[in-house]
């Protein structure tokens, strides 16, 4: 009994002790960004093993600009490749999500990207088959995701993708095309099954609309 007693004591202590030094770790991981040369708004939240590179490209330096109360969770992987990532106000990272910038990434306000989600916005050369496709440049496709998105865990966007303010992505989609504002995309690659409704305010997906989502969305 006593024992219990004292291992429920000392979790309290660390839970309090570490809840108490939550805000200062967080003011750390931010200050080590910005004097990396990224810049970062006010109120932003930076977990725990984030990585972020600028990188260079054509003698030119990388650019990562994060605006206010943007939300980058654990592991999660900025790299410019020398290229550009913008991230607007009140998005959320989710965990191991990983963005790359070569040709230019851009994500809009209020947007929600569940874990290990994956941004890329280059392509490789092809050449023929005598020449290791390593030994060829990137091609630059620039990304732009736009307001109130929410990418469902897993999501694969690829190069030279726009995606309309809105939309709606499920889980383990590859997005290899544009897709329009307000449309519900799912499957690999990625299709629109429907258009998220007007009234958007108090409509809850019914059963109906759920198990079709689920459904394509491992297909």
């Amino acid at each position: 009994m006593a024992d219990r007693l004292h291992s429920h004591i000392g979790r309290k202590i660390i839970t309090a002790t570490y809840n108490r030094l939550k805000p200062l770790l967080n003011s750390w991981r931010v200050f080590l960004l910005k004097i990396m040369g990224i810049e970062i708004g006010n109120n932003c939240n930076v977990a725990a093993n984030v990585t972020a590179n600028l990188g260079f490209a054509n003698q030119k330096k990388g650019v990562i600009e994060i605006d206010s109360r943007v939300e980058i969770s654990q592991g999660v992987v900025l790299d410019c490749w020398g290229g550009s990532i913008q991230i607007e106000e009140n998005v959320f990272l989710g965990p191991y999500s990983v963005i790359y910038g070569h040709g230019g990434v851009k994500i809009g306000r209020d947007t929600l990207i569940a874990m290990h989600s994956c941004i890329l916005s280059s392509n490789h050369t092809i050449p023929d088959s005598n020449i290791p496709i390593r030994s060829q440049p990137d091609i630059p496709l620039p990304v732009t995701i736009g307001q109130d998105v929410w990418l469902g865990a897993r999501v694969t966007v690829l190069g030279g993708v726009t995606i309309g303010d809105g939309c709606i992505v499920g889980a383990g989609a590859v997005v290899t095309k544009d897709l329009p504002p307000y449309s519900i995309a799912v499957g690999i690659p990625a299709q629109v099954i429907r258009q998220r409704p007007e009234k958007i305010s108090n409509h809850i997906l019914n059963s109906d609309e759920t198990f079709t989502i689920s459904h394509y969305s491992h297909s």
